[in-house]
């Protein structure tokens, strides 16, 4: 997800791309940390991320996201 994108803009993208109801988004984003990698250890900056908690109309799903029981 783009740092840079709006709990709006999430919203209407997931409505076009899925064909639901949003009601609520709530965002997170995470800085970035600095990880130490390979043999000589030279650390490495990962980038920030942002997740979105999107909550849909009652009755509403996305068939992606459904799990088998």
């Amino acid at each position: 997800m783009e740092l840079s994108a709006t709990k709006g803009q999430i919203a209407e993208a997931i409505e076009k791309a899925f064909d639901v109801n949003v009601l609520r988004v709530r965002t997170v984003t995470t800085t970035g940390k600095v990880k130490r990698r390979g043999a000589k250890r030279v650390s490495v900056a990962l980038p920030k991320k942002k997740k979105a908690i999107v909550t849909l109309k009652e009755g509403q799903s996305i068939s992606l996201f459904d799990v088998q029981k």
